[in-house]
C-alpha cells in the first residue's frame, strides 16, 4: 500500500511541476554582455556588463536631469538607472513581456524562493518608497508606467502616482525565484551554481563509410535528411533507427544536386553548406554555399575583397597568394527543388541551374573563409566568413568595418532590392538587408555585418530549445580554440585577441586596431593548444563547432554543446551552470565505439579510443540525434550503456521523454527537475526494497 502512495504522490508532484520559461543571459538590447577591462566611470559596474562607454555616459546624463534634491534617494535611483548594465539585465527588465525603462524591484512580500545571494527577503522596493516618495524628480523612469494610480501627467513624486507602498511595490516589484531574478540594489550575483559532474563517457556507433561535411534534416521532419560532399554533390538519405542495425547512405542512385564540375575542390575549398528555406516544402527554395576558381568557369565573377574601401591592394597581396588575388570566390546561390508546391516535400532532385546568385565575393587568399550558411529563427540567412587567410590577418581585415571579411553576415533572401538599391548600397548580390541589422546602430558597418572579428567561423548553431542561444566556434591561430556566445553587434576581438590572449601581429600592411578601441566579447569555452597538442602529429590545432545536444539517446549529455578538435581526436561537452547565467565550463569526454555498431569500428593499436582519422563537422537529424563527420567514417551518438559507460538517467529517459509539443516551452530547467524526480523516486523504491 505505501508502494502505491508512493507512485501516486510522486505523479503528482510530476503534474505540479512549473512550466519554466526558457530565458537567456543577454542584455535588454539583445546582445551578450561585453567584459571590460576597466569599470564604467559613472555605473558601479565592472567585468562582464550590458553598458559600453558610450552607454555609461547616456545614463548619467539622465540621472543629472532627473535633479533629485534628495542625496539618499539619488543614490538608489542611480542603481536603478544603471541595473540596465547588470549582465542579467534580460531578466531584469523581463523583456519577454515587453520593454520597460526600470528593473523588476525585490519585493519581500511576495514569497517565492530566492536564487540569488541576497534572495526575496530584502525589500528594496519598500526602501525605495520609503525614501523617495515625496521627492520631487524629473524623467522619472516609473513614470512610463500604465496603470499606476492617481497618475499626473505633470507630477514628479511617487506619493503622487500611487497612493500606497504596497500600490508602488505591487506594480513595480517582485520576489526572486528559480527562473527569474529581482534588483535589490546591487549587481545580480546567483548563488544556485551546482557541481555538474561530465558524462563517463560518449558512445558512438558507426553508421556510414562516407565522407560528408554537412547534414541538415529534411524540412518536411522526416527522418531523412541531406548529406553534402566538399567535392560538390549534395544526397538525400534515409536516417536508420538508432539500434536498428541499418546504415546510413544516399536514398538515390544520383545526387540531389550535382555542382562538382564548376566547384573549385581543395583542403579549403569546396561546396561549403547548404540551407533550406523554412517554407522550403511550400516554395521548394534552397541556397548552396560553395568556393569557386574564376580561371576555370565564367561563371565565377565579382568584385574582390582586396580593395581600396578596406585599404588592400590588390598587387601587394598578389606575392603571397598561389595566384592572383581574388583567383577564388565564395559564392551563394539559390536553387529549387523539382516538383510543384504539393510536391516539393516528396522530391528527390532538383534543377541544375541556379535561380539567382544571392552573393559573390573575391578571396584575397586561399584559406580562411568559413563557407557556412544558416536559417536563423528570425527567418534570415546568416552566412558565416572567415578573415580571408595567410597568418595573422595581416590586412586587419576582422576589425575593418568596412570589410566582409571575418563577419557573420545576415540577408533577406525574401525582398531582392533593384538595381538602383544595389548601387546605393554597395551590396555583394541579390538580398535585402534586415532593418535591424547593427548598421541601424552604428553606420560605420557594412550593412551586411551581423558580428564581427573573427578569424576562421568553422560550424555555428542555434539552440533549438533556446534560439537566442547562437554558438559558433572560431579556428584559432598559435594558442587557442574558441567557442563563442554570437549576438547582433558583437565584436569577438580577432586579431586584437585570440581567445583570450592578446594577439601580437608579425606583419601589419593592414594597420592595426588598437584594445581600448573595441569592447570584444570573450569565449565561453575553448581550450589552449597546449592541451591537445600531445595528441597531434601537426603540432596544430582546429577547433569543429557542433550543437547543443538536444536527443534522448543519451540523457546524460543532453543540453551540453558539443565539439571537438579536427587534428586530436578529441571531443569536449560545455554546460551553463547556473542555468541562463551565461557562465559556460567544459570539459573533455572519453568516447568509444559500440561492440554491436552496425559497422565495424577500427581501434587505435593498443587503445579502446575509436580511429576516427580527421574530424570534419558534426551533423543532426530531426530527431536531434547528433553525428560525427570523420574522415574514417560517420559516427552516431547512442546510449552511454552500449560501451559500458554509466548513465543513471539511460534507465528513466523512455519516461521522461517530454513531447515535441512541450518541449521547446518547457526548458532544460523543467527537464532536470523531472529527472531529478525519477531518479529520486527510483532512488527511494530501491531503499524501500531493501528495507522491506
Amino acid at each position: 500500500m505505501s508502494c502505491v502512495l508512493g507512485i501516486l504522490c510522486f505523479f503528482g508532484l510530476l503534474l505540479l511541476l512549473p512550466g519554466l520559461s526558457s530565458s537567456h543571459p543577454l542584455c535588454t538590447d539583445s546582445t551578450a554582455p561585453l567584459t571590460l577591462k576597466t569599470p564604467l566611470t559613472f555605473c558601479p559596474y565592472k567585468g562582464s556588463v550590458c553598458c559600453n562607454a558610450t552607454q555609461d555616459l547616456q545614463l548619467q546624463t539622465h540621472f543629472q536631469s532627473m535633479n533629485i534634491s534628495s542625496p539618499t534617494c539619488a543614490s538608489l535611483m542611480k542603481s536603478i538607472l544603471c541595473a540596465t548594465c547588470d549582465q542579467f539585465s534580460a531578466e531584469l527588465f523581463t523583456i519577454d513581456s515587453g520593454p520597460r525603462s526600470f528593473p523588476v524591484l525585490c519585493n519581500s512580500t511576495i514569497s517565492v524562493g530566492s536564487s540569488q545571494s541576497n534572495g526575496a527577503a530584502n525589500n528594496f522596493c519598500g526602501m525605495v518608497w520609503d525614501t523617495c516618495y515625496n521627492v520631487s524628480m524629473l524623467n522619472s523612469p516609473f513614470a512610463s508606467l500604465q496603470g499606476s494610480q492617481n497618475v499626473n501627467s505633470t507630477s514628479s513624486k511617487l506619493a503622487d502616482l500611487w497612493q500606497s507602498k504596497s500600490d508602488f511595490c505591487k506594480a513595480v516589484g517582485g520576489a526572486s525565484s528559480n527562473d527569474a531574478v529581482c534588483f535589490d540594489g546591487q549587481p545580480v550575483s546567483l548563488n544556485n551554481t551546482e557541481i555538474l559532474q561530465p558524462p563517463s563517457g560518449m558512445c558512438l556507433e558507426k553508421v556510414g563509410n562516407g565522407s560528408y561535411i554537412d547534414m541538415i534534416g529534411h524540412p518536411d521532419g522526416s527522418n531523412r535528411v541531406f548529406l553534402t560532399e566538399q567535392q560538390g554533390k549534395i544526397w538525400l538519405a534515409t536516417v536508420p533507427d538508432v539500434e536498428s542495425g541499418a546504415t546510413l547512405g544516399p536514398s538515390e542512385l544520383s545526387p540531389f544536386l550535382d555542382l562538382s564540375n564548376i566547384i573549385s575542390f581543395d583542403y579549403d575549398l569546396g561546396l561549403m553548406g547548404i540551407a533550406f528555406h523554412p517554407n522550403f516544402v511550400k516554395n521548394g527554395r534552397f541556397f548552396v554555399s560553395f568556393n569557386c576558381d574564376k580561371s576555370k568557369w565564367d561563371g565565377c565573377s565579382g568584385q574582390c575583397s582586396c580593395n581600396k574601401d578596406v585599404n588592400c591592394i590588390p598587387s601587394e597581396v598578389a606575392p603571397s597568394n598561389d595566384g592572383s588575388p581574388c583567383q577564388f570566390f565564395s559564392v551563394i546561390s539559390e536553387f529549387s527543388a523539382n516538383g510543384t508546391t504539393s510536391q516539393f516535400s516528396l522530391t528527390t532532385s532538383s534543377n541544375q541551374l541556379e535561380v539567382r546568385r544571392i552573393f559573390t565575393m573575391g578571396l584575397p587568399y586561399t584559406s580562411h573563409h568559413g563557407g557556412q550558411i544558416l536559417f536563423g529563427p528570425d527567418g534570415y540567412l546568416y552566412f558565416m566568413m572567415g578573415d580571408g587567410g595567410s597568418a595573422g590577418d595581416p590586412y586587419n581585415f576582422s576589425q575593418n568595418k568596412k570589410s566582409l571579411l571575418g563577419k557573420i553576415m545576415r540577408f533577406d533572401v525574401d525582398n531582392f532590392p533593384s538595381k538602383k538599391q544595389i548601387n546605393a548600397l554597395g551590396l555583394w548580390g541579390n538580398y535585402s538587408i534586415p532593418q535591424d541589422n547593427p548598421v541601424s546602430e552604428d553606420n560605420e558597418l557594412r550593412p551586411e555585418i551581423y558580428a564581427m572579428g573573427f578569424r576562421n567561423p568553422w560550424r555555428c548553431a542555434f539552440d533549438p530549445e533556446r534560439p537566442s542561444y547562437f554558438l559558433c566556434a572560431d579556428v584559432g591561430e598559435d594558442k587557442y580554440e574558441e567557442v563563442d556566445l554570437i549576438t547582433k553587434g558583437g565584436n569577438y576581438g580577432w586579431r586584437v585577441y585570440e581567445g583570450p590572449y592578446a594577439y601580437n601581429p608579425h606583419v601589419s600592411p593592414g594597420g592595426n586596431t588598437s584594445a581600448n578601441s573595441i569592447n570584444p566579447i570573450f569565449p565561453v569555452m575553448g581550450y589552449d593548444h597546449s592541451t591537445v597538442n600531445q595528441n597531434l602529429q601537426t603540432g596544430g590545432a582546429a577547433i569543429i563547432g557542433g550543437y547543443f545536444y538536444r536527443s534522448m539517446s543519451d540523457p546524460c549529455t543532453y543540453g551540453r554543446y558539443i565539439y571537438a578538435d579536427f587534428y586530436a581526436e578529441a571531443i569536449w561537452g560545455g554546460i551553463e551552470n547556473p542555468e541562463n547565467s551565461g557562465n559556460f565550463t567544459s570539459n573533455q569526454i572519453p568516447f568509444t565505439c559500440a561492440h554491436d555498431s552496425p559497422m565495424q569500428c577500427k581501434f587505435t593499436e593498443g587503445s579502446s579510443l575509436p580511429a576516427l582519422g580527421y574530424i570534419n563537422s558534426f551533423g543532426e537529424d530531426n530527431k536531434k540525434d547528433v553525428y560525427i563527420f570523420t574522415t574514417n567514417g560517420v559516427y552516431r551518438i547512442v546510449r552511454p550503456s552500449r560501451c559500458n559507460y554509466m548513465c543513471l538517467k539511460e534507465n528513466v529517459s523512455s519516461i521522461a521523454t517530454p513531447s515535441p509539443s512541450n518541449s521547446p516551452s518547457s526548458g532544460s530547467s523543467l527537464r532536470k527537475q523531472y529527472y531529478d524526480l525519477v531518479l529520486l523516486f527510483s532512488l527511494l523504491m530501491l531503499l524501500l526494497g531493501v528495507i522491506f
